[in-house]
Order: structure tokens, then sequence, then C-alpha cells
């Protein structure tokens, strides 16, 4: 794609647009808008009455006539013209009162479709884009997190996000290994929510999963400590219940989503070329996203691998700072961009 560098002067955008929040990150500003990837819509006109943290609010406690809707699932755009109207909102939250069409460097998962990727590009060029860049999601976190990826040397990343989890090896600005799974902390709300229905026969929302993965979540050999006292819904007598869990149990809940992360940490070690894994086993590897702040994921990941594992500063922000540094010096990053095929 042609750039016009004129636009290195504009209000460039860069975006993390993610299953379960968005960060928007503006050239000169740095991070302005992070929240979650949430629209609260009316149904009898389709109208959006809530965006964001507004809309979470509303999640599971709704009226009839509003539903809360999430555009992306599993990394991808799920429901276009949502996430079309979710984008523009949070693009015009980022400018303030400034009406420029914005140059926006969005980042996506490795593993996605030529399709998908031509639904986030055109998702963004509607939502009033001038110029629109795709970087794979475990390149941006790598830039972010400060790994030099344009070395030849082997860098390793593990992504751990809402819908998507990213492994890449990555060494000359290019992704040498990759693995892309569509398990990450909403399939580990999921368990928390399916594992409570079946030992405790209580009904949880969306909410009190992640605020239970939150709260007492961890992975073995981690000791967890105390319990959380649960409120729900009894599935046999329909009433309201309250139940005290374990961090033990909530263990047990997440043992397979995990367990398969760490699998497919291993497989994509096992497709690396013997001379960056070299590198990697003096380099470690690092883990970033909201996942990585699972207690115990890290020590996990290295018993099994041998490796050192090195949890990002601020791993949430790690995939938003690195688009926001490609963004901010395009020439010098071109290499890492995604290509997208026009029909």
């Amino acid at each position: 794609m042609p750039f016009s560098f004129l636009g290195l002067f504009g209000n460039d955008i860069a975006m993390d647009l993610g299953t379960a929040n968005t960060l928007l990150f503006v050239r000169g500003k740095g991070i302005v808008v992070n929240e979650p990837s949430i629209v609260a819509i009316r149904r009898s006109d389709q109208e959006i009455v809530a965006y964001g943290s507004e809309a979470k609010e509303m999640v599971g406690r709704t009226p009839g006539e509003i539903t809360t809707v999430r555009p992306l699932r599993d990394g991808v755009i799920a429901d276009f013209e949502l996430a079309e109207r979710m984008i523009r909102y949070f693009v015009r939250k980022a400018q303030g009162s400034r009406f420029i069409r914005p140059r926006m460097a969005i980042a996506i998962p490795s593993g996605i479709t030529e399709v998908e990727k031509r639904a986030v590009r055109d998702s963004a060029e509607h939502a009033g884009a001038r110029e629109v860049v795709l970087i794979d999601e475990p390149m941006a976190a790598a830039i972010g997190v400060g790994l030099p990826v344009e070395e030849p040397v082997g860098n390793m990343i593990v992504d751990v996000g809402g819908g998507t989890t990213e492994i890449a090896v990555i060494s000359l600005s290019g992704i040498v290994t990759d693995i892309s799974i569509r398990i990450a902390g909403d399939e580990m709300n999921e368990a928390i929510i399916q594992y409570l229905k079946r030992k405790h026969n209580l009904l949880i929302g969306e909410n009190t999963a992640e605020h239970i993965k939150i709260t007492i979540g961890s992975v073995p050999p981690y000791k967890p400590e105390g319990q959380i006292t649960i409120k729900g819904r009894d599935v046999v007598a329909g009433i309201p219940k309250t139940v005290e869990v374990t961090g033990e149990e909530i263990q047990e809940a997440l043992a397979e989503a995990t367990g398969a992360i760490v699998d497919a940490v291993k497989l994509c070690l096992e497709r690396t070329p013997p001379e960056l894994s070299a590198d990697i086993v003096d380099r470690g590897l690092i883990l970033s996203g909201g996942g990585a702040l699972l207690r115990g994921l890290d020590e996990r990941i290295r018993q099994e691998t041998g490796l050192p594992v090195f949890v990002a500063d601020d791993p949430l922000t790690c995939v938003v700072r690195g688009t926001g540094k490609i963004l901010e010096d395009l020439p010098r990053y071109e290499k890492v961009l995604t290509k997208v095929k026009r029909y």
C-alpha cells in the first residue's frame, strides 16, 4: 500500500481491536481509549444506546427491549455493521473536536483469513479512516515489549488476549513460526461458568465469571489461597443462591483452557528452526495480553518448556503500544505490515 508521508503529521490512530477490549493510541498523545468491545442496542430500531464501559455494566442486567452485543468474537468481526459503528464511536472519542479523517494502523490476529482481514480494513474505512494498515498482533506485541524484531535473532512472544492466543517466533522483521488458537480469556470465562453450573448448580453471568478469574484464577504450580463468595441463580430451584468457591476449584475449571495454551506454545517451539531455538533458550519468551496476568501461567510454561519466561510490563497495552510505535515510524516498519489482497 502506498503511504502518503504527509499523513505522518496528521492525526494518526493505532488500534488494538480486541475481542474483549478496544484500545486506541493517538500519535503524540499515547493511549486515549481503553474500553470493552461491547455495545448495547435497542431491539425495536437497532439503535445503539451505550458503548464500551457503559455497555459492559449492562451485560446480564438489561430489560427485554435492550440487548448487549460483542461485535467481535474469537478475534474477528462477527457483526460488520455494529463493529463499524463501534469503531466510529471510539475514533471520535479519541479525536475529540478534530474532524480530519485519520490514518489507522490496526492489530489483527495472525491466524485470520483474507476475508476476515478485509472485514477489519473495510470496517475501519467505512468508519472514516482515510488509509488503513494492518499489523499481526504478535508482531505488534513484540514491538510494544521492545524486542529487537529487526535483528537476525529469535524473539518469542505469547500474547493471550480475550478471543485468541497468538504465539510467534520473530526474526528479521518477519514471523518465522506462528500459531493462533481461539482459546484465551473468553474461553476461560466460559469454562468457569460451565464448571459452577456442573458442580454447584449455580448459573452466573459473563461479568461474574471474569471477576472470579481476575480475583482468584490461577494455574498450577501456583498455590491458591482463600475463597470467594459467588452469587447467582440456582439451576434446579430457579432462585438466587450464594456459594463459596475456592482457588483450587477455579484451577480445575481452567485446566483445559490453560493446558491448550501450553500445548500450543510447545507446538510452536517444535516448528521453530534450530538456530532460532538456540536463541530462545538464551533469551526466553515474553508473555503479553490480559491472560499474562493469570497467576502461575508463566511458571507453568517455564516448567513445561524449560525456558525462561517473562511477563511483559503492562501486558494489557503491549499490542496497542507496538502498533503506535509502527505508526510513528512507518518507513522503518514497512516490512512488518500485513498485506491485504484487494479484489
